[in-house]
Formats: structure tokens, C-alpha cells, sequence
């Protein structure tokens, strides 16, 4: 079922995870009082994730363009408050539509 070195890899992947979530709370004893450290580490995890899948938007269609048309779709529905999951359905409905149009243009 399992290969040897599938589990291996999954091990050394959970310990590298499990030691970078150790590391800073073994060396920051004390709460950190300076702000910009602060405000700093508050934007961390929007950026990580920002960095994750934004260009997964770009290259998980067949055509660049037609991620950048479910981009720009995104962008519009939430620049106008929509919530999360009509900013899905109407980023996948662009590029459903997109790459519709695509298979006939090519």
C-alpha cells in the first residue's frame, strides 16, 4: 500500500514542520513588544498564502489568459464585497466561459 520511502518522506516532512513551528517558541520567551516586528508578523500569513495561490490562479487553466480572466473576475467580486464563495463560483464561471470561448477561437 504504502511504500518504505513514501513514509519516510512523510516523516521527514513532519518533523521539518513540526521544528519550524518549535524553533521560535523555544527562542522567544517573552512577549514582543516592538512594534514593527508586530505588525510585521501579522501580515505573514497573508503573504504566504497570497504567494501559494496566486500563481496557482494563473497556471491551473489551459490557457494563461483565461486565468487572468478568472483573476481579474476574483478581483472584481471582491473589490465589491462579495462573499468568498460568490468570488469562487463567479472566478470559475469566468474561466468556464473563457475556456469556452478559447475552444473555438483555436
Amino acid at each position: 500500500m504504502f511504500s518504505m520511502k513514501f513514509l519516510l518522506y512523510l516523516l521527514i516532512m513532519a518533523g521539518v514542520t513540526y521544528l519550524i513551528r518549535l524553533i521560535p517558541i523555544l527562542l522567544v520567551k517573552k512577549q514582543i513588544k516592538n512594534r514593527f516586528l508586530l505588525s510585521f508578523l501579522h501580515y505573514v500569513p497573508y503573504a504566504v498564502l497570497s504567494s501559494m495561490t496566486v500563481p496557482a490562479c494563473f497556471m491551473a487553466t489551459g490557457h494563461i489568459a483565461t486565468g487572468i480572466i478568472g483573476f481579474v473576475a476574483a478581483l472584481i467580486l471582491a473589490w465589491k464585497n462579495q462573499s468568498l464563495v460568490t468570488v469562487a463560483a463567479g472566478a470559475s464561471g469566468a474561466v468556464l466561459i473563457a475556456e469556452i470561448v478559447m475552444m473555438y477561437l483555436i
